[in-house]
């Protein structure tokens, strides 16, 4: 089965199969005598000593999903640019950064979190359709690599902004392809109707403009990203053929010397898919199966090689999005004529994704039930909100009040899109290398919600 190992709980009759083949379930969240261990730690005494709600990251998982990527690209010259917005924490952001991970930032304040963890701004690109004067200034003085500029107007405005400060801009023009990336409406970026980028067809022409006219301006490249949680290399395939004619043109005149081919590669967050069903899924052909890191070289790398070119790809939810999970307590069970809701302590001010754009999160007990008799419920939070729910009518092992879950696969836009709405103070955040749990956040106290305030 190509190195997939499968473990058994001894508690229980049902395997959890590790493979290398998926980027989740990674193999450092596992049962282990009827428990939920991430690497060599067991979740419950992370609950027990820090309380939650509590998200924990496995480093482990976070370097094995970056190397797995870099080596896949190994044949071209390349950098690896995390995404900060996936999970900015300066942790996990230093952990990438002693590796030698490049970064995409898309604010002033992400530029600071990368240079506050040691990153380098010389290997920064700052993409955003909005980038004010303060941050462009900011950007400038610090010397990052490339301004990801999203429209003729804010390459207008950045050459000025330059000007004034008697410095050259280096930028990159985002194109837009309009290419159907076939995800989420809310996380598709790549069509002519979404808010970023430039149109395909007007990309020539703005450079033949900028060259002639933006004197302090350096069109060092060009970038494209179709949009995030792609579970298929077909939209890939599409948008790179279609845009290597464009990019070996705009080589060949404005002698760009790097392309970014943006991020998006998906995760599999649904348990069905990544455990359990591994013999269904060699059987099937490849162009239906989930998408992996390999394939993603396999078809990229030899459209790509022969360019001449330096290719940047800009990964966050497939580095962490994995590596990481929202710990949290059941407090009641509430029982209708319609439902039954398992009421537990985080809510959607502490991860959004389910009532944002109906992210699916697996929910495990990390203690394994004695019964292995599953209920339909309604996973629910604190939140004044009927949108504050984790899960609607899902079969759910039978957990109680005072036991605690995990929401897995919670790596990625969890705490960074946290809020403190319902004056709920953030959670904690625990950084796992093997045996050590390290707190990379403090929680939030009560005094510290009101602080600025007069």
């Amino acid at each position: 089965m190509n190195g997939e190992r499968t473990l058994m709980s001894k508690s229980s009759s049902l395997p959890l199969v590790i493979s290398p083949l998926f980027p989740s379930p990674d193999a450092r969240f596992l049962l282990q005598n009827g428990s939920l261990f991430c690497e060599d730690i067991d979740l419950s005494t992370l609950a027990a000593e820090y309380g939650t709600p509590l998200y924990v990251y496995s480093a482990g998982t976070i370097l094995d999903h970056y190397k797995r990527l870099d080596a896949a690209l190994g044949e071209i010259d390349h950098e690896v640019a995390y995404a900060v917005k996936a999970n900015s924490n300066l942790s996990v952001l230093r952990l990438l950064a002693t590796h030698g991970a490049g970064f995409d930032i898309v604010s002033g304040g992400e530029l600071f979190r990368v240079i506050k963890a040691g990153g380098d701004p010389a290997h920064c690109t700052f993409a955003g359709v909005g980038k004010t004067r303060d941050e462009i200034i900011y950007a400038l003085e610090k010397g990052i690599y490339s301004f990801n500029v999203e429209s003729e107007e804010e390459l207008r405005y950045l050459n000025e902004v330059a000007g004034e400060l008697g410095m050259i801009a280096p930028a990159a023009v985002r194109v837009n392809p309009n290419v159907d990336a076939k995800t989420h409406k809310y996380i598709s970026t790549g069509k002519s109707e979404n808010k970023f980028g430039v149109d395909f067809g007007a990309i020539l022409d703005l450079y033949e403009r900028a060259s002639k006219e933006l004197k302090n301006i350096k069109l060092r490249g060009l970038q494209m990203h179709i949009g995030s949680q792609l579970t298929s290399i077909s939209p890939f395939i599409e948008a790179v053929e279609k845009v290597i004619p464009l990019v070996t043109e705009l080589k060949q005149r404005h002698g760009i010397e790097f392309w970014s081919i943006g991020g998006g590669i998906g995760i599999v967050y649904q348990e069905s898919l990544a455990s359990g069903a591994i013999d269904w899924w060699q059987n099937q052909p490849e162009d239906e199966r989930p998408l992996t890191i390999e394939r993603y070289g396999k078809e990229l790398v030899p459209r790509l090689k022969d360019l001449g070119l330096k290719i940047l790809l800009e990964p966050g939810r497939y580095v962490v999005g994995n590596a990481g999970v929202l710990l949290t307590k059941c407090l009641y069970e509430k029982k209708s004529s319609a439902k039954t809701f398992k009421i537990v302590d985080a809510g959607m001010n502490d991860l959004i994704r389910p009532a944002l754009y109906e992210g699916h999160h697996e929910i495990v007990p990390l203690v394994e039930p004695k019964s292995r008799e599953r209920f339909k419920v309604d996973v629910v939070g604190p939140i004044c909100e009927s949108g504050d729910f984790f899960c609607q009518d899902r079969e759910l092992p039978d957990f109680q009040p005072g036991d605690h879950v995990a929401l897995m696969s919670a790596g990625a836009y969890g705490f960074v899109m946290a809020s403190n709405y319902n004056s709920r103070p953030l959670p904690a955040e625990i950084l796992v290398e093997g045996a050590t749990a390290t707190v990379v956040r403090k929680r939030q106290t009560l005094e510290d919600l009101v602080e600025g305030e007069l």
